[in-house]
């Protein structure tokens, strides 16, 4: 009896054992197909991703957006200095422009003008220096950049076109005179190039 007894809990310990060795082979596999499984659906997610973005891509070239435009709006600052700097950087590129106008507010350049204004040095008879008009200018153009980067715009191809018109100007205090006021309008336009006919 007692040898029997002796028997039994080795049994029950074995059949325990193999119980436990089951169960961990059951465990590990479904772990791999678990980790199996997620994967590749990571790697599809991503690929569906990638090619979201290239089609987006593929759309704003399809779109064909070759404009980029920044409206500056009651400016205080006179038509007649907007519309010389406009003059002044128009059909050149950012880069270039955003130099001269640099010069201009160190008081290097002078901006070409007419009317009764004093003659500079240069290839210019008469102008001026209209720093604080220039330095808004530089803003406008900084921000004419980055629409344009948004667009997947190529800025050495961009030509600037610009203009200036006077806006409503309101009485300073008991209405003696008027504020300066102006709107100015800045594009970066990107012109078709020529076909070469046969």
């Amino acid at each position: 009896m007692a040898e029997e007894n002796k028997k039994q809990p080795v049994e029950i310990e074995e059949k325990e054992s193999k119980k436990v060795e089951k169960g961990k082979e059951t465990e590990k596999p479904e772990t791999k197909d678990k980790k199996q499984e997620e994967k590749p659906e990571k790697v599809e997610e991503k690929k569906e991703e990638e090619k979201k973005k290239k089609e987006d891509k593929k759309k704003i070239k399809e779109s064909g957006k070759k404009e980029a435009i920044v409206n500056g709006r009651d400016l205080p600052l006179s038509k007649k200095h907007c519309v010389a700097l406009c003059d002044f950087i128009r059909g050149k590129k950012i880069e270039q422009a955003m130099n001269d106008l640099q010069e201009v507010t160190k008081m290097k350049k002078a901006v070409p003008m007419k009317g009764e204004i004093p003659h500079r040095r240069g290839r210019i008879m008469s102008g001026r220096y209209p720093v604080n008009a220039a330095e808004r200018f530089i803003k406008l153009l900084r921000q004419l950049s980055a629409n344009a980067t948004n667009n997947d715009m190529d800025l050495d191809e961009g030509i600037i076109e610009c203009k200036a018109d006077q806006a409503n100007r309101p009485y300073k205090r008991f209405g003696s005179m008027k504020f300066k006021r102006s709107h100015v309008t800045l594009k970066l336009k990107i012109k078709d190039k020529p076909k070469k006919g046969k």
